[in-house]
């Protein structure tokens, strides 16, 4: 007779999936913030150890250097190829693939959901940051597109999730965080007849400044050429906006000897394209002020020579030009 035999069952195998070891990219500060720039800002690079979470960014990112162009040409019924007409830079997509990295479930959980308050398009763009280690900051605005899907497979865990954020920057160009600014002051002048003082011996005081043919230097530091916005600070009787080209935004003196820019007002001048604009701080429109045929013009990249001519009226004034210079790159 057979001995029976009492087989034991074997323990459950439990099989456990440790996160990676997260790759950090690079060694440039960058961050991302939703609703138009105005969300929390989120670090895309600190990390502080296995004990804390966060959202990383690894290598692999890509669209972050020259942007995509689209070229314009017309065929030729009789000649081989096509003839080139223009050129235009293109909108940019951008991949940021990121880990992230919880302690727990809860964690990871915790950032996901961060992640999708701050990336929804419903809400406006994000503003992309990246922050070199001078400190030296450039930005983009970036729509984001998609990636956020989900794959409960290889590219997630417990406690820990990998995505490939896709962006779409409708302006391609990075900026600085803050814009370049010049100012030049002038004026003083005095009127030409006083109640108080004699007429002889005549006193003649400087009210112009950048004479015919002055010209002043203007540097841009970025790739591409920038659309300025000037000021014009008040008492203003004219002034002409030159550019190196001979392009001109010009605006003569009124009939009637008044100013064209009033003593502590101020007359912005909006160049930028989709933003042209003529208007005082009050909001009234001044377009009508200036002489026909405006040419508005942009500054190159790197220095140019340009002329400010400006006719006081009695009292200080100054012409601020301010501009954001435009990077084909992150760097």
């Amino acid at each position: 007779m057979p001995i029976p035999v009492r087989v034991r069952p074997a323990p459950p195998v439990v099989v456990t999936t440790r996160p990676p070891v997260p790759e950090v990219w690079g060694s440039t500060g960058v961050s991302v913030a939703g609703s138009n720039g105005h969300g929390e800002e989120i670090s895309l690079t600190a990390f502080d150890g296995r004990e804390w979470p966060a959202i990383l960014l690894q290598p692999g990112a890509t669209g972050l250097d020259m942007p995509p162009f689209a070229l314009f040409s017309d065929d030729s019924p009789n000649l081989d190829g096509a003839i080139f007409r223009s050129s235009r830079a293109a909108a940019r997509e951008i991949l940021l693939p990121v880990y992230l990295h919880g302690v727990d479930r809860r964690t990871v959980n915790a950032l996901k959901r961060m992640l999708f308050r701050a990336l929804n398009p419903k809400r406006g763009y994000c503003v992309l940051r990246f922050t070199e280690g001078n400190g030296e900051a450039r930005q983009l605005n970036a729509y984001y597109k998609g990636g956020m899907e989900g794959d409960e497979g290889e590219t997630s865990g417990f406690s820990w999730a990998r995505y490939g954020l896709t962006f779409s920057a409708m302006d391609p160009w990075f900026y600085p965080e803050h814009p370049e600014r010049i100012r030049w002051a002038f004026g003083g002048g005095l009127p030409l007849l006083s109640p108080t003082a004699k007429f002889f011996p005549m006193r003649v005081t400087d009210g112009v400044l950048g004479g015919p043919g002055e010209r002043l230097l203007i540097s841009n530091p970025g790739d591409v050429d920038a659309w300025p916005v000037w000021r014009l600070y008040g008492p203003i009787k004219s002034f002409a906006l030159t550019s190196a080209a001979g392009d001109s935004v010009k605006a003569s003196a009124p009939p009637d000897g008044s100013d064209i820019v009033p003593a502590g007002r101020v007359l912005t001048i909006d160049t930028r394209p989709g933003r042209k604009s003529v208007k005082d701080d009050r909001g009234t429109n001044h377009w009508a002020r200036l002489d026909t045929s405006p040419r508005f013009w942009p500054i190159d990249p790197g220095d140019t020579q340009s002329s400010v001519s400006v006719v006081t009226g009695i009292g200080k004034a100054s012409v601020l030009l301010e501009f954001r210079p435009r990077y084909a790159s992150f760097v």
